[in-house]
């Protein structure tokens, strides 16, 4: 495994886009009520039961993408005691979810601090460059896209799944795959572990493929032991859809005709 840290890719604009949703994504986690009841002190079941009921709210699932099969009973996120005693409590929802919806709010959620840091680490280093090549808005409708895309390409896989499907990787994987069609020769700064942490810088082709393949193999299952608890699947979609999407940008290819000329009219010069 490598970790990037830095892309030598200078950008000729400001990336507000990719600042403004990492901040987004940073604030959704600090307010998340899990999250915030360990600040405040709250026991772990106390956390938990919130975390569930809020994660049964605005996280993507599964079957509600595919099947429209909303839950009947869900966390109500109150500590209650049964017959085994202490656990969190269940009831009919108090609120109306949209599945459709519920992948927007997902792409904003992030179970622990690991997981947040690791995806804003790779939109932070690859974002910027596909923003400044696609520009601010076609960016932010190409990064929901790939979410979207990923979230329904695991769902597809696993419609039966009742899991809460959380994160911005699959966004995220949609920007790698942009990066690796638009700028494969771009140089990366990494840290690969051998005794130390070793910096080198290769090319983002290879630091990307290399990502990818990695995403491939675990999905599978092989090479690790809690596959089930990660959406490589997710993944590996997002990725595919951004190298997609961004194909007819790839460098070398000519740019399209000027509308005129596709009514059989001639281009009127422009000084």
């Amino acid at each position: 495994m490598v970790i990037p840290v830095h892309d030598v890719n200078p950008a000729r604009r400001t990336p507000y886009v990719t600042y403004a949703l990492i901040a987004a994504n940073v604030l959704v986690f600090l307010f998340t009520p899990g999250i915030a009841g360990s600040v405040a002190g709250d026991s772990e079941l106390s956390q938990l039961c919130h975390l569930q009921a809020f994660l049964e709210h605005y996280a993507a699932v599964p079957q509600e993408l595919i099947h429209q099969r909303m839950p009947q009973i869900v966390p109500t996120g109150e500590v209650g005691i049964g017959p085994q005693g202490p656990g969190c409590l269940v009831g009919p929802p108090s609120y109306d979810k949209s599945p459709q919806l519920s992948v927007l709010t997902s792409m904003f959620l992030h179970g622990s601090w690991l997981h947040l840091l690791g995806n804003m680490l790779f939109l932070l280093i690859f974002g910027n460059n596909i923003e400044d090549r696609l520009g601010h808005i076609r960016y932010a409708l190409f990064y929901v896209t790939c979410g979207y895309a990923a979230a329904y390409g695991f769902a597809l896989a696993n419609s039966d799944s009742g899991d809460p499907l959380i994160g911005a990787s699959g966004a995220i994987a949609g920007v790698l795959g942009a990066y690796l069609v638009l700028f494969p020769k771009a140089r990366v700064w990494v840290l690969v572990p051998f005794l130390v942490f070793l910096p080198l810088r290769l090319p983002a082709w290879l630091v990307l493929s290399f990502w990818f393949v990695l995403q491939a193999v675990y999905s599978s299952g092989e090479g690790v032991s809690d596959a089930g608890t990660v959406a490589y699947a997710a993944h590996i979609v997002g990725f595919l859809t951004g190298m997609l999407l961004a194909w007819p940008l790839r460098p070398g290819t000519p740019p399209p005709e000027p509308r005129s000329l596709l009514f059989g009219r001639r281009a009127r010069p422009s000084w």
